[in-house]
């Protein structure tokens, strides 16, 4: 009798033991940098992709703003301490971070968007913003009445620059006679969040002339946007789908593949497949793309959307090299 009481216990917890792993969920860290969401572009878009994991395969997905912990590095580190699967720095100033927090938590998964980190357990997630951009300015120089667009940006960094670089030089093949007006919120990360700075570069840029204005500037873009509402004058977004923010006034949206790779790399850690190092994201990896939807068809002609697929091709085929650093451009302009 106590034998079979014993085998019967032993049997129980068994199950118990294999239920609760077999319930166990993946743990996933999303750390905002400063805005958070709300902004309808970057940070939106990265919540997107998680969300969209949390749904498929019922994980754990923790959210950190900004303003619940503004040391990024001590947000990063709770997390790993906590045996998070995968930690994902959402923005270039988790890159320090966690180049000092993942080499002290190997078995610790992390992801880093729009910069490189060192260790071997960080996956840095790259875009090429700039052949989006590129089409964008296509776009802009075939639509524009004035023969003027600007360009508003965020945090005046290379990797905010490259928007810039890429829109001027698709203007630039398209129509050289464009002039491209240009603006920066500032040189801090607050930059990418004052909408109203944002407002205040952009109505500028219109009243100079410009009937189009591509804004790459975070929640600061919100700023841009509301310009554009204001004097119903064209606007591009980046980063996430906004044609629908003012439909007929939003030309296209050039998407980055935030929401595909923070998407992926849970994927990759559901199914153990996870491995650091650089992933590039570009119109040929289909991490870059002009959204052409319901809101905007109707401001793009045959002959534009023709124009723009063309380049498309060359740039994925390789022909045309789309520039994305200063150095770049340095010979075009002697």
């Amino acid at each position: 009798m106590r034998k079979n009481f014993l085998l019967f216990l032993f049997l129980c917890i068994s199950v118990l033991v294999i239920s609760q792993s077999s319930f166990a969920k993946i743990k996933v860290g999303l750390i905002y940098d400063v805005r958070g969401r709300g902004d309808l572009s970057f940070c939106d878009a990265a919540y997107a992709g998680a969300k969209k994991a949390e749904e498929e395969w019922d994980i754990k997905l923790t959210e950190i703003n900004p303003v619940q912990n503004t040391d990024t590095e001590m947000a990063v580190r709770r997390l790993a301490k906590l045996k998070y699967d995968l930690i994902i720095g959402v923005g270039f100033l988790f890159r320090e971070p966690m180049e000092r927090v993942a080499p002290d938590f190997p078995d610790v998964n992390f992801a880093l968007i729009d910069a490189v980190a060192k260790p071997e357990n960080v996956a840095s997630l790259i875009y090429k913003a700039h052949e989006g951009t590129f089409l964008a300015g296509v776009i802009a120089a075939m639509k524009t009445e004035t023969k003027k667009v600007g360009f508003v940006g965020g945090m005046k960094i290379p990797l905010v620059e490259a928007f810039e670089i890429g829109f001027a030089a698709g203007i630039k093949a398209t129509d050289p006679e464009v002039e491209l007006l240009v603006n920066y919120v500032g040189v801090t990360p607050q930059a990418f969040d004052d909408p109203a700075k944002g407002k205040e570069l952009a109505l500028a840029q219109y009243k100079k002339g410009a009937d189009i204005i591509i804004a790459a500037a975070g929640a600061s873009g919100l700023g841009v946007l509301e310009a554009a509402k204001e004097t119903k004058k064209y606007i591009v977004w980046v980063d996430s789908n906004g044609n629908g923010l003012l439909p007929g006034q939003v030309l296209t949206s050039i998407i980055k593949g935030v929401e595909l790779s923070v998407y992926q790399m849970i994927e990759h850690v559901v199914s153990d497949t996870f491995t650091g190092g650089v992933r590039n994201y570009g119109l040929k990896e289909g991490g870059i793309e002009y959204i052409v939807d319901k809101d905007n068809k109707s401001l793009l002609s045959a002959e534009i959307l023709k124009k723009v697929e063309e380049f498309k091709t060359k740039i994925i085929a390789g022909e045309i090299i789309v520039p994305h650093e200063r150095s770049q451009t340095k010979s075009d302009e002697k």
